[in-house]
């Protein structure tokens, strides 16, 4: 089977904060991660594809983001330049919290 995916995804638990625009910053748990993209759980669900953001990952960032898809309160978004090696490295390794 071969795999569209650009990036190998990783199970995360780390803490971030989006803001879209002007908009109130909105904390948000973080799940799943790879270099180009991540996914978190969105209580207020209120994100729709296209939505541009920035996007804190614990203590990494802001990170300019596009949303790709929003659905039962879960978002994905891609990254507008894939996370550096070692900061990626570092998120998975130093602020993941499982």
């Amino acid at each position: 089977m071969v795999s569209d995916r650009r990036a190998e995804r990783f199970d995360i638990s780390v803490q971030g904060r989006y803001r879209t625009g002007s908009g109130l910053p909105r904390d948000v748990p973080i799940l799943e991660i790879s270099e180009t993209g991540c996914r978190f759980f969105d209580k207020f669900g209120r994100l729709k594809a296209g939505d541009e953001l920035t996007l804190r990952i614990g203590t990494i960032g802001p990170v300019v983001a596009t949303v790709r898809w929003s659905r039962d309160q879960i978002t994905g978004v891609e990254f507008a330049k894939p996370l550096y090696g070692p900061i990626f490295e570092h998120i998975r390794d130093k602020l993941d919290c499982t």
